[in-house]
């Protein structure tokens, strides 16, 4: 028979504190995370998580000392009963009436064992409707179940593009299994999804993978909600005559018109280039024109100093200047 005590390598007599320092430091050196190759191991641990779960229950402790519990958690039955035997140094034994408060004739005179069971059998003979739990009270109680293994937390870096077009991804596990997943509609940075069995083994199962998701930033796209922002160069012609030019999109260039005398700062908008929502709707994406002139261009210059002459009104009237 195991002993709970020698399971965490204590004497019968140590404290709480005691107990505890000596299944953390077993806990540690068997943990399944450690021992991934090792079965063995991982059977060690259920068994010490068991000791240490009924050592430091004083209820459970008590009783187990006592002889009353196993090292699994459930029930002796008291004095050996069922066994057919002799009572050492008497005759045998004889029941003389039944329920846990009857009393035994053991061949001279008869002992009410009435107080004795009702502290073996959690303190009470249930009777009538409702009363439940047959006639030995608490025990019977069902012991935990032998502990699942560990979820396996992972780290995705999901492409800004694919997060937005929910493109398939390709998840490398730690076992060398690699398995492809899809992003779940209203994906966003650290969303959280849940592969079923694929964490590690344990004696009640094996646990899951979490895979957290991060959305890696891009050199010129922008996430706002659900839309995509983007600036947009256009050249100074572009803006003033309208022209139409090649944009690139999460879904791929697009053609877009660009109107005439469009201003640096004017917004197009792309419906539906945006991130998906929940509702499998998407967002847009919001193109802001920025006009760009060329550098040192002389003819440019010349235009703009025959064209400044007249009169064009005060662009910053607006702003009260």
């Amino acid at each position: 028979m195991a002993d709970l005590y020698s399971e965490l390598g204590v004497q019968r007599g140590a404290d709480e504190a005691e107990i505890k320092k000596a299944y953390r430091k077993l806990a540690k050196e068997l943990h399944p995370d450690r021992n991934k190759d090792n079965p063995k191991a991982s059977e060690r641990f259920s068994k010490v998580t068991q000791a240490y779960d009924i050592l430091t229950d004083k209820d459970k402790r008590a009783r187990y000392d006592r002889g009353e519990i196993d090292d699994q958690g459930n029930p002796r039955a008291p004095f050996g009963f069922g066994t057919g035997g002799p009572r050492p140094g008497g005759g045998a034994y004889r029941r003389t009436g039944p329920g846990p408060g009857s009393e035994f004739d053991f061949g001279g005179d008869t002992a009410d064992l009435s107080d004795l069971f009702d502290g073996l059998f959690g303190g009470g003979r249930r009777s009538g409707a409702g009363g439940g739990g047959g006639p030995f009270g608490g025990f019977g109680r069902r012991t935990a179940p032998p502990p699942r293994g560990q979820d396996v937390a992972y780290r995705l870096p999901v492409a800004f593009e694919d997060a937005a077009t929910l493109k398939q991804q390709r998840v490398a596990l730690s076992t060398g299994k690699t398995v492809d997943i899809k992003l779940p509609k209203g994906v966003e940075e650290g969303t959280k999804i849940r592969l079923a069995g694929q964490g590690m083994a344990g004696p009640g199962g094996t646990g899951d993978a979490i895979v957290t998701i991060a959305i890696q930033p891009h050199r010129f796209f922008k996430r706002d909600g659900d839309d995509v922002r983007l600036d947009l160069p256009v050249s100074l012609d572009e803006a003033v005559l309208g022209a139409k030019i090649k944009v690139p999109t999460v879904d791929g260039p697009v053609m877009v018109m660009v109107p005439k005398s469009a201003s640096s700062g004017k917004v197009l908008r792309l419906k539906g280039r945006g991130f998906t929502r929940k509702d499998g709707s998407r967002g847009d994406q919001l193109c802001t024109l920025m006009i760009q002139l060329p550098a040192d261009d002389a003819e440019l210059a010349r235009f703009v100093e025959g064209w400044s002459g007249r009169s064009r009104g005060n662009p910053r009237a607006s702003l009260g200047v």
